[in-house]
């Protein structure tokens, strides 16, 4: 059994309740409401410079150059990949990369991307992996489900999202992520590894506490705070 075998296994009820999550639902049955969408777009958009940030950590934590470069080509891989289907989502919705970048982050947005931060930070390389797995895998995960499901791949709208993540191209980005945090743990204590497992835990819940971002259009739980 690998690391990423024991992970799977912790977070397997958690992933599943994801394809049962109406947003996700929505995307994959071709039904979402398109301002949802919108939102959950932009906020991912966002989202995902702060997760870059995470890969650009883990390269100068990195302790050799085969590391680095993997966590480069991460880098590279979702700003040029990943955030190139939000960006052309977006000018089908007539909203500019300006606009897209000005996007107001949410709290569930910067509670999580605060958290992967902070936890590659603290620790060494295998914190920062630690902390961008979930997302990249998950979403490779859910992608694969979804292009099971009738229609899904062909969807008019929707269907780019299914094809991107359950792409040979994003699939790449995720079992490099699985293969790097497989070989960490190689020479880690059942300590250590139950740091990194804490890790991923708490960020599979964040991507379960994200899509409901998404499914309720929320912001801040506490609006104009600062007009009263």
């Amino acid at each position: 059994m690998t690391f990423t075998d024991r992970l799977f296994k912790t977070v397997e009820p958690v992933w599943n309740s994801y394809l049962d999550h109406p947003f996700v639902k929505g995307i994959g049955e071709g039904t979402l409401d398109k301002e949802k969408f919108i939102h959950y777009m932009k906020q991912d958009y966002v989202y995902l410079i702060e997760y870059s940030r995470v890969f650009a950590i883990g390269s100068t934590k990195a302790n050799d150059l085969k590391t680095m470069t993997i966590f480069a080509n991460l880098l590279h891989g979702t700003m040029n990949f990943e955030m190139d289907l939000h960006r052309k989502y977006a000018e089908k919705f007539n909203i500019s990369n300006e606009e897209l970048e000005a996007t107001e982050p949410s709290a569930a947005m910067t509670a999580y991307t605060s958290y992967m931060i902070s936890q590659a930070q603290l620790g060494g390389v295998e914190n920062a992996i630690a902390a961008v797995l979930a997302c990249a895998w998950s979403y490779n995960w859910i992608g694969k489900k979804l292009a099971e499901w009738p229609g899904a791949l062909e969807h008019d709208l929707y269907g780019n999202w299914v094809q991107m993540y359950s792409s040979e191209g994003f699939t790449e980005i995720a079992e490099n992520c699985i293969d790097l945090i497989n070989d960490i743990a190689k020479d880690k204590s059942e300590h250590e590894l139950k740091r990194i497992e804490d890790i991923f835990v708490r960020t599979s819940y964040f991507e379960y506490m994200f899509w409901e971002m998404a499914e309720d259009v929320s912001m801040w739980p506490v609006k104009d705070l600062a007009k009263n």
